[in-house]
């Protein structure tokens, strides 16, 4: 009997081991997150800088130390080349889905729209760093988290500009109809800027990049041939499209202001091959430029440190957000299971990004400042920071700002 013993302890002691090194080993695996991104094609101008943000804030939050229970956290990046089809085959593939804890990508609406829903439906929670349709959440579900403002802010914070700053009364609009943030972002800008009093004389539709970019020569040639004359245009565009737009009314000899939301945020603009630097351009976007606060001075450092240039648009910064606001979500949840963290996710409350001040809101964007910048001779100025809770109590408007 007593060798019958010591002959099982002697299984026993190497098994209990052996459990011990494959819990202990189990527990170090890395928290994986998927990195969806656009790393060519027409999103490239703003997927590329979110990348790296992002890429940036992994590497600090590891230096660190473990982000829970001795783990690193791992991002999975997966370029889907500006191609909606490679989107939809990222986001349904089992192999992309396993083991995760969470998705980030897209920093365009119709991008987020292909991809989160089938991350969402299988419980991942899906952040989106640069996508604004305040709409997201009805057609993804509630594990989608934004940490960009929704278009009607924005579009708000333009025209409340453009009226009441630049004393702009009558202009045009050109509309990319074959986006979703496009038209958002039109249909909010027009409704409030005809609300505050001003006049839109006209509007010209195009379709980005089908089959061929727009040549935008007609549409220019309206602006000078129309009467009476718009006093400037407001275009909801993404990046290329944008920028092909200002080279085109700028070499054409139109000087009149151009005026736009954050599909202008783009280097690609301020790059636009025109006869004399860009000026008098003027677009919303998110808030860190010209900002002082300790996380951005940390960030545009670090930024510099690790790709040798500035950031190149604030999409750098919601990239860096998205994963830092990521990051403390699976810390209070102490776990790195998918509805700890989404519920952890949900209850967001003044976390300290780079971009603003983030709290989560049940089926709308966060409440965010926005910047009104200036191109003006080729550089960005910061012109004015466009609060969204003064809008709010604001009793000047015939028509308050619905948030």
């Amino acid at each position: 009997m007593r060798l019958a013993k010591i002959i099982a302890v002697a299984f026993l002691v190497p098994a209990l081991v052996f459990g011990q090194v494959a819990g202990a080993a189990e527990q170090l695996k890395p928290v994986k997150v998927v990195l969806l991104y656009n790393g060519t094609g027409a999103m490239a101008s703003i997927d590329e800088p979110s990348y790296k943000g992002s890429m940036l804030a992994a590497k600090l939050i590891n230096s660190k130390g473990s982000i829970i229970d001795g783990r690193k956290l791992e991002l999975i990046p997966i370029d889907t080349y500006s191609d909606m089809g490679k989107v939809i085959s990222a986001a349904s593939k089992e192999e992309n889905k396993t083991d995760v804890a969470a998705a980030i990508g897209y920093g365009d609406s119709s991008f987020v729209i292909s991809a989160a829903s089938s991350f969402v439906h299988d419980g991942i929670p899906f952040i989106t760093p640069g996508a604004t349709l305040p709409t997201l959440f009805q057609m993804v579900g509630d594990r989608l988290f934004m940490v960009a403002y929704g278009d009607d802010a924005q579009a708000q914070a333009m025209a409340d500009y453009t009226y009441n700053t630049l004393k702009i009364k009558k202009l045009a609009v050109w509309t990319d109809t074959s986006m979703a943030f496009t038209l958002a972002l039109s249909d909010s800008f027009k409704k409030r800027y005809t609300e505050s009093g001003g006049t839109i004389i006209y509007e010209d539709m195009f379709i980005s990049g089908m089959p061929t970019p727009p040549d935008f020569s007609h549409m220019a040639g309206k602006l000078t041939a129309n009467e009476p004359k718009p006093d400037a245009v407001f275009i909801s565009a993404v990046p290329e499209e944008a920028a092909l737009a200002v080279k085109k009314l700028r070499n054409s000899g139109i000087n009149i202001p151009i005026l736009s939301g954050d599909g202008f945020d783009s280097q690609l603009v301020i790059k636009a091959a025109t006869a004399k630097p860009i000026t008098d351009v003027y677009f919303t976007t998110h808030s860190y430029r010209g900002d002082n606060r300790p996380e951005v001075a940390s960030f545009i450092n670090a930024y510099k440190k690790e790709y040798g240039i500035v950031p190149e648009d604030a999409f750098a910064a919601l990239g860096y957000d998205a994963v830092n606001v990521l990051a403390d979500a699976i810390k209070r949840a102490g776990s790195a299971d998918k509805a700890a963290i989404a519920k952890a996710l949900s209850q967001t409350k003044d976390f300290k990004a780079v971009t603003g001040t983030i709290t989560m809101r049940q089926n709308m964007p966060p409440l965010k400042s926005i910047a009104i910048i200036e191109i003006k001779d080729g550089t960005y100025v910061v012109k004015d920071t466009w609060d969204p809770i003064k809008a709010i109590r604001s009793q000047q408007k015939a028509v308050p700002f619905d948030y």
